[in-house]
C-alpha cells in the first residue's frame, strides 16, 4: 500500500492575462520563471514547489496527437494560494505589496496565533501570506 504524499509539487492558478500574470509573481512577488509557453501557462519556482498559472481557455482545449497528453484542466472564478513566510516577514511583505500598489484586503491574528496578510493577484485570485503555525506545522 502507498504511503500518503509527503508534500505538494505543484499549484495552479489560473489567469486569462497571462502577460499581467508574470509581471506580478515575478517582478512583485520576487518568483523565478521556470518557463513560459505562449499564451498557455507560465511556471514559476517557488521553493520545494513549482507554481502554474494557466490560461483556463488554452488548457480547456483537448490535446492532440503528438503533443504530450496532459488532460484538458481549467477553472473559472478566483482561485486561492498560501505562500508560507515567518513573523518577521510579514510586515516587509505588506510593505512590498502596497509599494507595488496591491491592496490588502486583511490582515488578521489567527485565534490559535499567527497572522495572515490577504491579497489579490491581477486575476483576481486570493493570496496569502501567513505562518505554518497556523496549522501546527
Amino acid at each position: 500500500m502507498a504511503k500518503a504524499p509527503a508534500q505538494i509539487l505543484e499549484s495552479a492558478l489560473y489567469a486569462s492575462d497571462l502577460d499581467a500574470a508574470e509581471r506580478f509573481y515575478a517582478d512583485v512577488l520576487g518568483l523565478e520563471k521556470i518557463a513560459r509557453a505562449g499564451n498557455r501557462h507560465v511556471f514559476f519556482k517557488c521553493g520545494p514547489g513549482v507554481l502554474l498559472i494557466f490560461n483556463p481557455a488554452e488548457t480547456i482545449i483537448p490535446y492532440k496527437v503528438g503533443q504530450l497528453p496532459v488532460p484538458p484542466h481549467g477553472a473559472h472564478g478566483p482561485g486561492h494560494l498560501c505562500f508560507k513566510a515567518e513573523a518577521d516577514e510579514l510586515d516587509g511583505w505588506r510593505d512590498r505589496l502596497t509599494a507595488a500598489g496591491v491592496e490588502i484586503e486583511s490582515d488578521m491574528e489567527w485565534p490559535q496565533g499567527g497572522r495572515s496578510i490577504y491579497f489579490r493577484d491581477p486575476a483576481g485570485n486570493s493570496l496569502e501570506f501567513t505562518e505554518a503555525r497556523i496549522w501546527g506545522l
